[in-house]
């Protein structure tokens, strides 16, 4: 990613660093100190923008963007420890950062369960008989920029959205190959519809996912942010629809198939899915336990399909007939192998962030950050400002810290912001996980400047989804 400084970035930072009113009270027994302007507060604040301008430039320095935020987590939470020993207060720094530890803890399990499935379902190769199945048909350039638009917005409800794009990305340069021109304006057209599908669902980002599991909007009310989020899509996706070249090319006769067993993987994850919906909804327990009581289905069918390989037969259960594996299963199937290709950077990367943006929360930064945009700015433009700064910054922290400031705020302006914080990213090509591997995927075709030009209609998009919000879903303001 690239550090890009904007009037929003420094605004952002500008309200961070305003003199803040004393936090010296108690609450839940936990003692504050102001420490805003303090020599702890500035030092814990230019350490934070240190190590993100780190994670920004990661695409040039090639460190994990996990290194910086993890480093900068425990400088700034020590610093904190040692002032607050300082003052008497020995067990207050410790009750906060263990509930910094225990929101994290909750979106890790979660997140790891979905990570494993997408494994899952791509070791029993679901996402390339998909792929090769597109390559082949046949479609022409055009037809095929909104098929994997289409495409794109309606997987990454449930599968992340960078998954999602790099699959469509895949399509687009196997059949675009020298076309420079499609290849382009179908990943700006995947990044914006990656970004948009997985605002209406609270799978569909990380973000969506923590205001689900905070319980500030349940589950069925997301998906009323469904014709906003396609809004958001289809406005530029039919503005960039008349620059696509009109060519046809060739199909192929390649063919892929599924791996034994793909299709109950998937049947697995949709009854996860449900478990997590189900424990939350009805029973009042973290969607994270549902989660991990689905990882016990694949666990159990891993245990089948390990069993019933045709390399296990002095296996009890083994059967020559259910045993026929498809072209290319050479291994038996293993769940720990799929636990082992999760995300790890990406993981260790959310708990950097939610210690370092919970350290300065605590240290009275966001509370002062919170006066002036939900107080000063109102909601509609404060929520407005938080997707743009996604387009700066990534959208996690972001959210993050809009969950810690905990305005009070309507339904409708909660979704707001997770329409917002969720699309926002889409404006420049580094706003998004999606956007940022696509140009790695992608490089010297898909490019920043490339999607820059695109901006304004991406933006007009944008603009149109907060409208269309505002209009459908007025009841919930």
């Amino acid at each position: 990613m690239t550090v890009v400084l904007s009037p929003l970035c420094s605004l952002f930072i500008a309200v961070l660093c305003l003199p803040g009113m004393a936090l010296a009270t108690a609450a839940e027994g936990v003692h504050h100190l102001d420490l805003t302007g303090s020599w702890v507060g500035i030092a814990s604040l230019i350490i934070f923008v240190l190590a993100y301008a780190l994670v920004m430039s990661e695409e040039y320095t090639h460190m994990r963007k996990s290194k910086p935020v993890l480093l900068a987590a425990g400088l700034i939470w020590g610093i904190i420890g040692w002032i607050y020993t300082r003052h008497g207060f020995t067990h207050a720094a410790e009750i906060a950062v263990r509930h910094n530890i225990l929101e994290y803890a909750e979106l890790f399990l979660f997140l790891l369960v979905a990570m494993t499935y997408i494994n899952a379902m791509e070791e029993r190769q679901v996402f390339e008989a998909l792929r090769v199945r597109l390559v082949c048909a046949g479609y022409s350039l055009r037809k095929l920029f909104w098929i994997t638009g289409l495409l794109a917005f309606f997987i990454s409800p449930v599968a992340d959205n960078l998954t999602t794009a790099l699959l469509m990305c895949a399509v687009v340069m196997a059949i675009g190959k020298d076309n420079a021109k499609f290849i382009s304006l179908a990943c700006i057209n995947i990044v914006v519809a990656a970004n948009a599908g997985g605002a209406f669902s609270p799978f569909g980002d990380i973000t969506t996912l923590m205001v689900w599991q905070k319980g500030n909007i349940d589950f069925w009310t997301f998906f009323y942010l469904f014709i906003p989020a396609a809004v958001n899509w289809l406005v530029p996706a039919i503005i960039m629809n008349f620059a696509v070249p009109k060519h046809d090319p060739v199909p192929c006769a390649l063919r892929v198939k599924m791996k034994r067993g793909a299709i109950i993987v998937m049947v697995l994850f949709l009854m996860t899915i449900i478990t997590a919906v189900s424990f939350h909804n009805f029973l009042h327990l973290p969607p994270m336990m549902g989660m991990m009581t689905g990882l016990a289905y694949l666990k159990f069918f891993g245990f089948y399909l390990k069993q019933t390989h045709k390399n296990e037969k002095d296996s009890p259960f083994y059967d020559p007939d259910k045993a026929r594996e498809r072209i290319g299963d050479t291994m038996a199937f293993d769940v720990f192998r799929n636990i082992a290709r999760a995300e790890w950077d990406t993981l260790i990367f959310f708990y950097g962030v939610i210690l370092c943006v919970g350290g300065l929360g605590f240290i009275g930064y966001l509370g002062m950050a919170s006066r002036t945009m939900y107080g000063s700015w109102g909601p509609a433009t404060a929520n407005i400002m938080v997707g743009l700064l996604s387009a700066i910054v990534d959208n996690i922290p972001v959210m993050f810290a809009v969950l810690t400031m905990h305005p009070d705020m309507s339904t409708g302006h909660w979704l707001l912001v997770t329409l917002t914080a969720g699309v926002g990213g889409s404006l420049l090509s580094i706003g998004s996980a999606a956007g940022v591997a696509l140009m790695g995927h992608a490089r010297g075709i898909y490019t920043f400047v490339g999607h820059l030009k695109w901006t304004p209609v991406i933006a007009l998009g944008y603009a149109a989804s907060i409208g269309v919000h505002f209009l459908i879903n007025h009841r919930f303001f």
